[in-house]
């Protein structure tokens, strides 16, 4: 599934493309990749216009003019391609972002009025496009329960240390990839923050200090900032809003490294199960408290 700094590259691609589009037709072939009413279909998509595209967390939200709202969710093998004088797709990397589209995998298809057309397609049919009035979308479940963004500027180190605390006899890893906790964080930027604050992926949370905290704090927001700044990760099953893999598991210090050099002291990485996760780690920089 795709993390905080892929959708986010996913907003800032498709916000280039697609704002100030009307939409003038819509296609699904899977009620559950588009659990809409063709009345409301009818009265708030069809021919509206596109005037903003947000993020919340690991879904894109896009606002219309008719102040209804589309929520997608690419959840495992979603993807967004967009076809009109530019090529543009995002999602998981296999034929369907390159080759004719619609394809067996295209469950919704967005047809603008310039020609243009947007697709979402999901082999699983795990993903969703949903249309709701936009002062609706806060009431969603989802969005009733995830945590605050890590990147906002008022998420300041007192709230993350307070929202961290609430799991306090949990291992420290497990709370950041609890998206009630903090919203976004996943498997490739816990292991990138934990590695930088220098901590365990096991240890509790009531055993870190203060300072330490307010370090990992720092880490996780710069890590999730330079990845958006490379376009995401090169993760297995993901590529950016211009149909190519991000770059920032080059700049990597510990994912995916298993029995190579630490970078910062020398010592072999090695990979462990950590809240379920395959988890990489360096032994002597982050020693078990």
């Amino acid at each position: 599934m795709p993390e905080l700094p892929e959708v986010e590259t996913v907003r800032n691609g498709l916000s280039k493309l697609i704002i100030g589009k009307k939409v003038s037709d819509v296609w699904h072939d899977w009620p559950k990749s588009f659990p809409n009413s063709s009345s409301d279909v009818a009265s708030f998509l069809i021919g509206a216009t596109i005037t903003y595209i947000r993020r919340r967390a690991k879904v894109l939200i896009i606002d219309l003019n008719t102040k209804h709202s589309l929520i997608i969710h690419l959840k495992m093998t979603g993807q967004l391609v967009f076809r009109g004088e530019q090529v543009f797709g995002a999602g998981h990397p296999n034929n369907s972002l390159i080759g004719e589209l619609p394809d067996k995998s295209t469950r919704v298809t967005i047809d603008f009025s310039d020609g243009s057309k947007l697709f979402f397609n999901d082999q699983r049919k795990f993903g969703w496009v949903r249309l709701l009035p936009t002062t609706e979308v806060p009431e969603i479940d989802f969005f009733k329960t995830v945590g605050p963004e890590p990147l906002d500027h008022d998420f300041t180190p007192k709230q993350f240390i307070e929202r961290l605390l609430r799991r306090k006899n949990s291992a420290i890893k497990a709370v950041l990839l609890d998206q009630t906790v903090v919203a976004g964080v996943g498997n490739i930027y816990a292991d990138e923050s934990l590695f930088a604050a220098k901590l365990h992926p096991d240890t509790k949370v009531s055993d870190v200090s203060k300072a330490k905290l307010t370090t990992l704090h720092h880490e996780l927001r710069a890590v999730l900032q330079l990845s958006i700044e490379k376009g995401g990760s090169t993760d297995r099953n993901y590529v950016n809003a211009e149909g190519k893999r991000g770059s920032y598991i080059d700049f990597a210090q510990v994912f995916r490294r298993e029995k190579l050099p630490c970078p910062r002291c020398g010592t072999t990485i090695v990979k462990m199960r950590s809240a379920g996760r395959g988890t990489h780690i360096c032994p002597t920089c982050q020693k078990r408290s």
